[in-house]
């Protein structure tokens, strides 16, 4: 009985972030634009458009290599339509610290006529969570994350957590 117990409590723990992850993302999204995994992402190597839908001050302390910053607040549908190919078909993942903002950034792209668009599931916290580099401004792999504020970086695990 004690060993089924522990092995209980081994297995809740091992899930818990993901549930956590789960129910924060269901409560604060539509679902309306698919999920893509870290690791998925990461397997794509070059085949994929990778947009930043935070605000400029955050992607300048550390963002996912090529992606384009094309922020929130001031978000340009047509503007960020010119980055990307004419192939509507073209894989898209759209990313921000957890995957809120992005889910309505993808869906803007969804609405204009992309067929391939992903949110990054857990965002760039998920990323650094499981071990992928970021990178600064100048291309150079960082410890730092901009968490947006304090209470989100509570989402953050690995890294150093940058807030103003």
């Amino acid at each position: 009985m004690k060993n089924i117990f522990i092995l209980f409590l081994v297995i809740s723990s091992s899930t818990f972030g993901q549930n956590s992850w789960n129910k924060l993302l269901n409560e604060l999204n539509r679902n309306n634009v698919p999920y893509i995994s870290v690791a998925t992402l990461a397997s794509l190597k070059n085949n994929v458009i990778v947009l930043d839908a935070r605000e400029t001050k955050e992607y300048e302390v550390s963002h996912l290599k090529n992606a384009i910053c094309v922020g929130y607040d001031n978000f340009d549908v047509n503007k960020t339509i010119a980055y990307l190919p004419n192939d509507k078909s073209a894989k898209i993942v759209v990313y921000c610290s957890l995957g809120i903002r992005s889910e309505i950034i993808a869906n803007k792209l969804i609405k204009k006529g992309f067929t391939n668009v992903y949110n990054l599931y857990g965002g760039i916290f998920e990323w650094k969570n499981n071990n992928f580099q970021v990178v600064d401004t100048l291309g150079n792999n960082t410890e730092k994350v901009h968490t947006f504020n304090k209470n989100w970086s509570r989402w953050l695990k690995k890294g150093n957590k940058i807030y103003d």
